[in-house]
C-alpha cells in the first residue's frame, strides 16, 4: 500500500508497506524509482546496507528489525528488513512486512518537531527501531528463567525444544544486530555521513551506541541460554544412559530363564525328566544364575 504524501517540516514523506506489483509499478511511473531499487526494498531476505546513487540523486538504507513468526505456539522471532529511500529530496519508507511497531516509530518520528530533514527522520526512526529489540530480549530472559526452573525440577524434551527456540531467536537477532552495526560504523564515511549536520552526527552516534548496547545484551543472553542448554542436554543424556543400562541388565536377566527352560524343553532324554518336582530345580537354577549374573555385573562395575 502507498499512503498519501505527508508534508513535514522541510520535506515530503511517502509511507509504503506490503506493496503489490501494481503499486510497485506506480512508484516507478510516478516517482521515477528504478526497478532495481524496488526489487531491493521489497526483498524480505535483504541484509542491512547503504547505497548512494548520485546519478539518480538517491540514497537507500536498509536495516534489520525483529519479526515474530506467525502460526507457531512458541515465542519465536526472526528478522526482516525495513528500507529508507531518499529520492530526489523525497523520502520513501518501505515496511514490506507491515510491522505495527515500525509504523508507530515512523509516526512518532514524523510528530517530533526536531525532525526537520530526511536524514533526521531516518536516524530518529533507526533509534526507535533498534530499541524494539529490548522488550523482546526482556521476554526472552523471563522465559529462559522459567525454563531453567522447570528443567531443574524435571528435564523434559519439550522444555529443551522451547529453550532451543530461544537460542534460534537470539542467533537471528545477533546476526541482524551485527549487520546493523557494520552499517552504522560505515555511514560516517558515506555521502549521508559526510554531509550530515552536527545534530545529525550526534543522532548517528546515539544510534550506534544503542545498537552496541543491544548487541551486548543479545550476546550475554545467548551465552546463558547456550550454557543452560548444554547442561540439561548432559542431564538428559545421562538419564538416557541410566535407562539403557537398566534395560540392558533387565534383558540379560530375562535371557537366563529363557535359556534354562529352553534347554529343558527339548524333546529328547534329559536329566531329571522322571523327577516329579524337577521344575522347582529348574526355577532354582534360573534364580541362582540370575543372582550370579547380577553380582558379577555389580562387581565389574566397581572395577
Amino acid at each position: 500500500m502507498i499512503k498519501p504524501v505527508k508534508h513535514l517540516a522541510g520535506f515530503d514523506w511517502v509511507e509504503t508497506y506490503s506493496l503489490t506489483e501494481k503499486e510497485q509499478q506506480t512508484l516507478m511511473d510516478d516517482y521515477g524509482i528504478t526497478d532495481d531499487i524496488i526489487t531491493y526494498v521489497t526483498d524480505k531476505d535483504e541484509t542491512a546496507n547503504y547505497v548512494h546513487d548520485p546519478a539518480n540523486n538517491q540514497q537507500l538504507m536498509v536495516v534489520l528489525v525483529p519479526y515474530k513468526l506467525q502460526n507457531t505456539q512458541a515465542n519465536r522471532y526472526i528478522t526482516r528488513p525495513v528500507g529508507f529511500l531518499i529520492h530526489r529530496g523525497l523520502l520513501f519508507t518501505f515496511n514490506e512486512s507491515n510491522l505495527n511497531f515500525v509504523s508507530n516509530a515512523f509516526y512518532q518520528t514524523s510528530q517530533d518537531p526536531e525532525t526537520t530533514s530526511t536524514t533526521t527522520f531516518v536516524l530518529e526512526s533507526l533509534f526507535a527501531l533498534i530499541d524494539s529489540y529490548i522488550p523482546i530480549l526482556k521476554q526472552v530472559t523471563k522465559q529462559r528463567n522459567q525454563l531453567d526452573k522447570m528443567l531443574s525440577r524435571n528435564a523434559k524434551n519439550n522444555n529443551l525444544v522451547t529453550l532451543s527456540y530461544l537460542g534460534q531467536t537470539l542467533t537471528f537477532f545477533y546476526s541482524a544486530i551485527k549487520s546493523n552495526n557494520e552499517l552504522f560504523l560505515r555511514i560516517p564515511r558515506t555521502y549521508l555521513g559526510v554531509n550530515a549536520s552536527s545534530y545529525e552526527r550526534d543522532l548517528l552516534e546515539d544510534v550506534t551506541i544503542e545498537n552496541d548496547q543491544v548487541e551486548h545484551m543479545i550476546e550475554n543472553e545467548s551465552q546463558v541460554v547456550d550454557r543452560i542448554t548444554e547442561t540439561f542436554n548432559g542431564i538428559i543424556n545421562n538419564n538416557l544412559n541410566d535407562t539403557m543400562k537398566f534395560l540392558t541388565i533387565w534383558s540379560l536377566t530375562m535371557a537366563v530363564p529363557t535359556i534354562v527352560t529352553g534347554f529343558f524343553g527339548m524333546n529328547v532324554p534329559l536329566p531329571l525328566e522322571k523327577f516329579h518336582d524337577a521344575w522347582l530345580i529348574v526355577v532354582a537354577v534360573s534364580l541362582a544364575l540370575i543372582v550370579w549374573l547380577l553380582l558379577t555385573i555389580k562387581f565389574h562395575k566397581k572395577l
